[in-house]
């Protein structure tokens, strides 16, 4: 399969599961958070998910109950091994089940890994051979353009949330909760700062570009009343 379609399908997959996750916490707590490690609307470990899925379970087509169980197999490790790994890079949680029963580590618990069965399901029997006709009726010439497109805003995206997200200190010092909203909070208002201190920069910049015009009209003008015989002086001191 050519890494375009792969690519192209892997950011559907992200988007689909942001939703999913904005739309869960939004039924469950009456508010919208973004749910991604990206500042964009993306879910990239559920593109991670689904792109597993497909390869690794295609051959098992025709057994839906091989595919539904290995399906909860492969997304439960993978989200096991994104939380763990996530949490030592940056000391906090984008998820955490401890308060919920039958889960490992607060990383991963039944109630979310069935679910994933069902995913599995629709995702390798619906949902991607749908997408795979839809990407296969686009020409090389409009692939191209959606692939480079979409490629250097999640590239750019992914530079700046980990440059963000880096640099930010979290007031917690238990990372065994779910820290999403602070995290949240902390990337805006952090970007807020930085649009501020960026505009602040260029109003300074502004006025010292005046300044120095008005220093060079200055002394220009000394310059020409200097040598008032001149023709060509008299021709700047007219204009």
């Amino acid at each position: 399969m050519d890494f375009k379609i792969i690519f192209l399908l892997f950011i559907i997959y992200s988007f689909l599961g942001w939703i999913v996750e904005v739309l869960d916490i939004y039924f469950e707590q009456n508010k919208l958070l973004n749910r991604g490690f990206l500042i964009g609307p993306v879910c990239p470990i559920y593109g991670v998910g689904c792109l597993l899925l497909y390869f690794l379970l295609k051959k098992y087509m025709e057994e839906p109950i091989v595919v539904f169980v290995l399906a909860i197999v492969i997304c439960a490790l993978l989200e096991y091994f994104t939380s763990y790994v996530m949490e030592k890079i940056f000391k906090v949680r984008w998820w955490d089940y401890s308060n919920k029963k039958y889960n490992i580590n607060g990383r991963i618990c039944l109630e979310t890994m069935l679910p994933f069965g069902i995913m599995g399901c629709l995702i390798l029997y619906y949902v991607n051979p749908f997408c795979l006709k839809i990407l296969g009726m686009l020409n090389s010439v409009v692939l191209n353009i959606i692939f480079y497109s979409i490629l250097t805003i999640f590239v750019v995206d992914l530079a700046v949330s980990l440059k963000v997200i880096t640099n930010i200190k979290f007031v917690t010092s238990n990372v065994v909760k779910d820290n999403t909203e602070e995290i949240t909070k902390k990337v805006r208002q952090t970007i807020i700062n930085k649009i501020k201190s960026f505009k602040s920069g260029k109003d300074n910049l502004n006025v010292k570009i005046k300044k120095i015009l008005s220093e060079q009209s200055y002394f220009t003008k000394r310059f020409v009343n200097s040598f008032p015989k001149f023709k060509i002086i008299d021709k700047i001191k007219k204009k």
